[in-house]
């Protein structure tokens, strides 16, 4: 597709990795801006990626709350994806400060570095935490935005500073909300990794609440959409949804899980230590994804079922990556 410099921030991460491997695959020369460890700078998941992808790529260390390590990081990139955060919506309720200097006030250096190096397009990576539990359901772009953890409430900041400053400065960006992502090289702190380690090694899945609904999406889709995202002149100053428009509770995903494995395993549910506060619960979360199709050109092309088969595989084949008796924050 093409030869540009791009800059990819929590190119360690999950999603991440599957991004940088994607625009490797596409071409591209990616610089990997990751969190500088006593690991190195080739840690997390990019350390598990083929090795002929990560000959090609550079990787700088630093942390997105220093703005000249960010400014430093973009110079000379055509697009950046910015994906680095504070994820997790436990950990929010423990460190809500740093959640929110993480997400915002990184959110803010990656987009006063784009101003300072008029850098072409940025695709800043929120989420649908953002719209909380549903009023109408499929969730389209337009449903009210509804803080119901910490981490919610910095992703809805951290989409409020970008669109300010495309539209105060001009500054091309435009906001995607991936739906639940899933797939290889996701940690137990999810809960379909959380399912599949328990079940391929135990008898019991212990899961917290079981009733709720989410629409997964498998990562290699969430990349492409991503890079879709960047590509479309339209989508500028836009918000856009990636989901599936297909929803499961997390007790029929158990089962789904624990009958592809093939095991005799039980569900127990509602285990204090993983249920979220009762107001901060989302109950349901369903994309609308027309907007993707028509404004970028992105639609899903991996289903659930063969989407949990490869991410089955992968666990099977990392388990030692895997506490399956520990609760992951």
């Amino acid at each position: 597709m093409g030869t540009a410099t791009v800059l990819v921030t929590g190119a360690a991460g999950f999603i991440g990795s599957h991004l940088v491997e994607a625009l490797v695959r596409d071409g591209f020369r990616v610089r990997a801006f990751i969190r500088y460890t006593s690991g190195g700078e080739q840690g997390g998941n990019l350390a598990d990626l083929p090795a002929d992808v990560r000959a090609q790529i550079e990787t700088y260390a630093g942390d997105l709350r220093d703005p000249d390590a960010v400014r430093s990081a973009l110079r000379g990139v055509d697009t950046v994806y910015h994906l680095g955060a504070i994820i997790s919506i436990p950990y929010s309720y423990r460190h809500p400060e740093e959640t929110v200097s993480v997400n915002i006030g990184g959110t803010l250096n990656v987009l006063q570095a784009m101003r300072h190096w008029e850098t072409r397009r940025g695709v800043i990576v929120s989420t649908s935490e953002v719209y909380g539990s549903a009023l109408y359901t499929p969730i389209d772009e337009k449903h009210p935005l509804q803080p119901q953890s910490p981490y919610s409430a910095s992703k809805i900041g951290a989409e409020s500073i970008s669109l300010s400053f495309q539209r105060s400065f001009d500054t091309p960006v435009v906001v995607v909300r991936p739906f639940n992502t899933f797939g290889e090289r996701q940690s137990a702190r999810a809960v379909i990794p959380t399912i599949i380690s328990q079940a391929l090694t135990r008898d019991t899945v212990t899961l917290g609440a079981v009733h709720t609904y989410r629409d997964y999406t498998h990562a290699s889709d969430t990349a492409r959409g991503l890079i879709c995202a960047a590509a479309a002149d339209a989508a500028v100053g836009q918000v856009v949804n990636l989901g599936t428009g297909q929803t499961i509770t997390i007790g029929d995903l158990a089962a789904l899980i624990i009958r592809l494995i093939g095991r005799e395993v039980t569900v127990q549910a509602n285990e204090v230590e993983r249920l979220r506060p009762a107001a901060s619960e989302v109950s349901k979360l369903q994309s609308d994804n027309r907007l993707a199709a028509s404004l970028i050109g992105w639609t899903p092309q991996i289903g659930l079922d063969e989407g949990l088969r490869r991410t089955i595989r992968w666990i099977g084949d990392h388990l030692n990556q895997f506490d399956p008796h520990k609760y992951a924050v």
